[in-house]
């Protein structure tokens, strides 16, 4: 049963944001390439624009890129490839109405003046269609390539994080390890919408209390119904504990959709290989435990992903809309 938390409105931030996640709904977004690829293996990229814009005839409400710099192969996971910010600015020239997302940017690799001006650049120019997932990075053998050192990447996402928010006004004052900021210059452009929407991916290395405190919305791994549920309930508790306005939730999901659509479920990474009514009946159990979007990751998916894509579209989506 959702809380009076969970049913007070989403603060104002952008069209994304506030297409995307609403109290006590859930909608359903998915995770780019939109392609099966083996673990270890890279992904092909084929036909990957009209990919995105069949996404978009179909009704789902957003697209989520990686940021991952280096193809660490133990890791078993290139994302995407391309870089997200070059792929935002693609993406929102071949689309319309779709939200783009970042899930997520690793902070403590970037420098936050680069990160705010390219995060704002997509949103301005696809008119506030952009959602920003952010992190503290689980590659630890990305750091050194970069000069950085791995252990201390919470203190470094801390800073980087406050940047951003600071140099969303106009000719802000702000010091940190990052840079010094006087109040005499201003990083332009600004963001389309009220600020970015900035949501925080796992802890990032910080306190529940900070994650609640600071992000625009907290991203999260699946679990078991019954963990996700306290979970949730914890995250809106401290929301709740420190005047905190209701935040969305976002949870991503690995599936391989089985043709069968009563066919029972069984466990993957990350996720499972369901029939349609097995999925369905999951949405809704989230829905109802306070999850507002869900990221679909079709990576294992054994059916041609277009077919699924549409599948999903006719007999899922008109519950999640």
């Amino acid at each position: 049963m959702l809380d009076k938390t969970e049913s007070s409105a989403f603060a104002h931030i952008n069209t994304a944001y506030n297409r995307v996640f609403r109290p006590g709904r859930l909608s359903v977004g998915l995770v780019l390439p939109l392609e099966a690829y083996a673990v270890g293996a890279e992904p092909t990229m084929r036909n990957h624009i009209e990919m995105a814009q069949l996404a978009e005839q179909l009704g789902f409400s957003s697209l989520w890129l990686r940021d991952v710099p280096f193809n660490v192969p133990s890791f078993g996971d290139a994302g995407q490839m391309f870089d997200p910010f070059v792929y935002l600015g693609t993406l929102g020239t071949v689309t319309d109405r779709i939200a783009l997302g970042t899930a997520s940017i690793i902070l403590p690799l970037r420098h936050p003046a680069h990160v705010a001006k390219a995060a704002a650049t997509a949103d301005a120019l696809s008119g506030g269609r952009t959602i920003f997932g952010v992190a503290s990075g689980d590659r630890p053998e990305e750091y050194p390539a970069m000069a950085q050192t791995y252990p201390d990447r919470g203190a470094r996402f801390r800073d980087c994080f406050d940047y951003i928010r600071a140099v969303g006004s106009p000719y802000p004052r702000h010091e940190s390890a990052q840079g010094q900021l006087n109040g005499q210059i201003d990083l332009l452009p600004k963001p389309a919408g009220k600020r970015l929407p900035l949501l925080i991916t796992g802890n990032s290395q910080q306190s529940p209390d900070w994650v609640a405190q600071n992000g625009d919305g907290w991203i999260m791994y699946p679990r078991d119904a019954a963990s996700q549920g306290r979970v949730i309930a914890d995250y809106r508790a401290r929301l709740s504990a420190t005047g905190q306005a209701n935040k969305p939730v976002l949870q991503s999901l690995y599936i391989d959709l089985l043709d069968e659509p009563t066919a029972s479920a069984r466990p993957i990474h990350l996720g499972f290989q369901p029939g349609g009514d097995f999925l369905r009946r999951y949405l809704k159990e989230i829905e109802a435990l306070g999850v507002n979007h869900v990221a679909l990751n079709l990576r294992f998916n054994h059916a041609p992903v277009g077919e699924t894509l549409k599948r999903l579209a006719d007999n899922l989506l008109p519950d999640f809309v």
